[in-house]
């Protein structure tokens, strides 16, 4: 396979095709993402490309899992901080900056190839990996990513669980599975949706019709629409959809609480407060 400097690369392979001298691969033109591996400067390094560069450090072996699978399934839902992850069956190696390695069982039907070497855990897989380890409102958060994103339901988790019995964290999974939802459509709607059910209000119905608008979500008795007000509402043409979104929603009797991500994140409990003093009203 053709060697592409844009894309992770051994060095000792690059250096043997002629592609590049070792003198260049220590200068300010390329960046190590691990050792013996590297990219090109320019090139933005982000959890994909650190996730295509883990697949090299164990030489092809295992599959990447958790996280890097999720954001190789195109459902990304993990922090973008997080390390790349390999799952292997065996072997030798380890842990190392900004890499995980996990030994786990790892049957070939719970393994989907990409193209271009890409291995990683099946949608299910993956899923139910994160389920069982990520803390409760991540765990959520992923299974919501990848069950909107592949159409599966949450529940067909359950029969996987069964055939890893005993799996570290899976006791987690049945709670997971009650609370996911595919219907949410960003991680941030999935988290304001667990700080409502953590502090026991209703579940409030994801996607809900208002004339020609959807509702990220709705309480429909209480004519209150909770929304996530994302980065990509800050540009000038959809600020003024927004205007005209909003216009159409008050007409309809509706009440509209946006929460931003600092919010979400840092202040979920206010969050669920605020809603809940909305409902009372």
């Amino acid at each position: 396979m053709p060697i592409e400097l844009s894309s992770p690369f051994r060095g000792s392979v690059a250096v043997s095709a002629g592609l590049v001298t070792p003198k260049a691969l220590r200068g300010p033109g390329f960046r190590r993402l691990f050792t013996g591996i590297f990219v090109r400067a320019d090139v933005e390094v982000d959890l994909e490309l650190r996730s295509r560069a883990a697949l090299l450090v164990v030489e092809g072996r295992g599959a990447l899992g958790g996280w890097s699978a999720a954001e190789l399934l195109g459902a990304s839902c993990g922090p973008a901080d997080a390390a790349a992850e390999v799952v292997v069956a065996g072997g030798s190696h380890k842990n190392r900056p900004g890499l995980w390695v996990r030994h786990d069982r790892l049957p070939v039907e719970e393994t989907m190839s990409l193209g271009d070497g890409v291995v990683v855990t099946t949608r299910l897989r993956t899923a139910f990996d994160l389920a069982r380890r990520a803390p409760l409102v991540e765990a959520v958060v992923a299974v919501d990513a990848l069950a909107h994103v592949h159409g599966f339901a949450p529940a067909d988790l359950v029969p996987l669980g069964y055939r890893h019995l005993g799996a570290r964290g899976s006791a987690q999974l049945p709670e997971v599975v009650a609370l996911a939802d595919p219907l949410a459509e960003s991680p941030m709607e999935s988290r304001i949706r667990f700080a409502l059910l953590a502090a026991g209000l209703p579940a409030p119905v994801l996607q809900h019709p208002v004339g020609p608008c959807r509702l990220d979500m709705a309480y429909p008795a209480a004519r209150l629409a909770v929304e996530y007000d994302g980065r990509d509402h800050l540009t000038p043409e959809r600020a003024l959809y927004d205007l005209d979104r909003q216009a159409h929603l008050t007409r309809c009797g509706w009440d509209v609480l946006r929460f931003r991500a600092r919010e979400v994140m840092l202040r979920p409990w206010w969050v669920a407060a605020t809603v809940q003093r909305a409902l009372a009203r």
